[in-house]
């Protein structure tokens, strides 16, 4: 039964003259224009420090990082690996290491060398963290000088501290590698989503529904023979991403293949189940249309695709951490720039599995089917 539903969708779909052309194009255009024309306003980022001098002048330089409206001092691990390991757990965003006798190299007139290591992951946000960070490094080691105009080293020179910047994950702070794979995600949005939800709506417009619902097709069988095409355009489209990101931009994912499809996979439960509730209760096109664009531009604005969910106020990042496309965009991150596995990413596949079983469960339940 199942197979004669496909080949009716796939038939109808065929038929349409523009729409299989704009489903090719539109992933082109956008893996072509979007990267290059995004930019973040940066703040509250999250800061580790690794104090291993413990004296008054680190404590001070501490002080002084802290009270910048640009950072968050979270926590101050005891070890370098420490602050790392945040990092990778996403609790931070760089760490920066104070190494020892900083105070008595600077006495002796010796400059001093502080590590700042960024989450390049998102190289803008990394790079403009790194750059704030290492100006306030800076106006502080200008202040000792002035505090200790008497100070000169054996060379001749007054001491000054010394910032080394490290990029993790993204060491030439390419903003692309941020950016691409959060496009995937909204192209998988508007195809596996929100497309095959237009279809239900269309087949309602013009009466073709009305035949359906008399016949003895199961709800579940008409909603997947409704669903499957777009998946597997969806999954088409996705690869032509991958292909078109090396080929572009020479960007291929650290993590594997199979990780990414396991992910996209829920992800596509989860927009097709929240686009069939909305065909669902939607009547005609236009008021469908408008429900979905009003969906859509909030799914993006506060998933963190263009700004950094932690710039957000706090009211913005809990409507953040409910939206399904918040999840998978740092799952993708996560995978082509840290190449985490399924281990790593256990928790956002966790969520974003609740997220299918809900709005699967709510479009099945919700659809109205007349015997």
């Amino acid at each position: 039964m199942i197979r004669f539903l496909l080949e009716k969708e796939f038939k109808q779909l065929l038929r349409n003259a523009f729409l299989p052309k704009l489903i090719l194009i539109f992933p082109c255009m956008m893996m072509l224009l979007m990267p290059w024309a995004v930019s973040l306003e940066i703040k509250n980022v999250q800061l580790n420090i690794v104090d291993n001098d413990h004296s008054t002048l680190s404590k001070r330089l501490v002080d002084k990082i802290a009270a910048s409206t640009y950072f968050r001092l979270r926590e101050v691990p005891s070890s370098y690996r420490e602050g790392l390991n945040n990092v990778e757990l996403g609790t931070a965003d760089i760490v920066m290491e104070i190494p020892p006798h900083l105070e008595r190299d600077w006495t002796n007139g010796e400059d001093a060398h502080i590590l700042i290591a960024v989450n390049a992951v998102n190289g803008m946000k990394g790079g403009l963290g790194g750059s704030y960070l290492a100006s306030i490094i800076n106006d502080y080691s200008a202040e000792l000088r002035l505090e200790n105009p008497n100070a000169v080293s054996s060379f001749g020179a007054v001491p000054s501290i010394r910032v080394d910047t490290l990029g993790l994950f993204n060491p030439n702070l390419n903003y692309k590698l941020y950016m691409i794979p959060a496009l995937m995600g909204m192209l998988l949005t508007l195809i596996c989503g929100f497309l095959p939800a237009l279809n239900v709506v269309s087949e309602k417009e013009v009466g073709t529904i009305e035949q359906i619902n008399v016949t003895p097709i199961p709800k579940f069988v008409f909603i997947l023979a409704k669903l499957l095409p777009y998946w597997i355009i969806g999954f088409i489209v996705l690869t032509l991403c991958f292909v078109l990101s090396w080929l572009l931009y020479g960007v291929v994912p650290e993590g594997h293949f199979i990780v990414i499809y396991c992910a996209v996979f829920l992800f596509v439960l989860v927009m097709s189940g929240f686009g069939l509730v909305i065909s669902n209760y939607s009547a005609t096109m236009q008021q469908s249309m408008f429900v979905m664009f009003f969906f859509l531009l909030t799914l993006m604005l506060m998933s963190g695709l263009f700004t950094p969910i932690g710039s957000m106020p706090q009211w913005a990042q809990a409507i953040a951490y409910v939206n399904p496309l918040t999840h998978f965009m740092i799952a993708m991150r996560m995978i082509y720039l840290k190449g985490c596995g399924f281990a790593e990413l256990l928790p956002l596949l966790g969520i974003l599995s609740l997220f299918a079983l809900f709005f699967n469960a709510w479009a099945v339940l919700s659809y109205r089917k007349n015997k």
